[in-house]
């Protein structure tokens, strides 16, 4: 594949990226490709004279979407741009991310492997999230990472109604449940003792946030099936879609859940190992600390 448009997204209101991104525009314009810059990212460090670019545009026009910021800037940029199937590559500003693969350092490296062809391919689906109040939907959104319902500022637990294709899992009670990717299974649901999902795994996650009995336990379920969680009366909730985006669902409705038709392709730079980034990441190597 040749890139001849590339989009640079940048950390939401983060200037002090300004030095990294505009010599990877100037890396890339001596390269002869055309370099559009977000529009937020534009406003925070500056266009520079480079052309300025809205989400559709860039998801009309570019070849290639780098990401320059953590996983919670890739999260983001891939629910806008995931209707326009533009790959995407992460450079991550800080330490190594779970989906920011290139360091800082090697930025410049990274992106002429890719330039060159020397790359793989890794396809994320994402979830369809949805709330239905009295069967209307009142709210919908997509999700990368997981989907959380939770008790929200409420101190007491909440009673949620499981159900899978229509057939009851369980009632629930607990702070919560989280709907997870196999990408979102590194994130939240890994700290609530959900399974870790290699992202080749087409399943869904159901974990239980501190459940009142020890006996729910995390389920993986097939990517085809809907996922339904309903809000026992008196219980008011949130709902958090990858963190970034929330609804405050009433007693009564129903939170559904299911595989998108839509899904990411994210580009790793030669050497990649998913595994060599969960033992970096979760120091699964690393000498035993005194």
């Amino acid at each position: 594949m040749t890139f001849r448009t590339i989009a640079l997204i940048g950390k939401y209101q983060s200037p002090e990226i300004a030095e990294s991104l505009l010599s990877l525009a100037v890396f890339l314009r001596g390269r002869g490709i055309e370099v559009l810059l977000e529009e937020g990212t534009a406003a925070a460090v500056g266009a520079h004279g480079y052309p300025v670019a809205t989400y559709e545009t860039i998801g009309t026009r570019a070849d290639l979407a780098v990401i320059l910021g953590g996983d919670g800037t890739m999260l983001n940029a891939a629910r806008r741009l995931a209707q326009f199937a533009v790959p995407l590559v992460g450079v991550n500003q800080g330490r190594l991310g779970f989906m920011t693969d290139i360091s800082r350092d090697a930025t410049v490296e990274g992106i002429t492997a890719l330039l060159d062809g020397r790359y793989s391919r890794e396809q994320r689906f994402l979830l369809d999230a949805e709330v239905l109040r009295s069967g209307e939907r009142v709210f919908q959104t997509l999700a990368l990472n997981d989907v959380v319902v939770n008790k929200g500022e409420v101190g007491r637990m909440i009673e949620l109604e499981v159900k899978v294709d229509g057939e009851l899992i369980h009632v629930l009670r607990a702070d919560g449940l989280i709907i997870s990717t196999p990408t979102g299974s590194t994130a939240y649901a890994l700290s609530a003792n959900g399974p870790i999902l290699h992202p080749a795994v087409a399943g869904i996650a159901i974990v239980p946030l501190s459940p009142h009995a020890l006996s729910y336990r995390p389920i993986t379920v097939p990517d085809a099936c809907t996922i339904d969680v309903g809000l026992l009366t008196p219980h008011d909730g949130r709902v958090h879609f990858d963190g970034q985006t929330r609804f405050d669902a009433r007693a009564g409705d129903v939170i559904r859940v299911q595989r998108s038709s839509h899904s990411i392709t994210l580009l790793h730079p030669p050497g990649y190992s998913y595994f060599a980034m969960l033992r970096e990441k979760l120091h699964w190597s690393s000498t035993p600390r005194h």
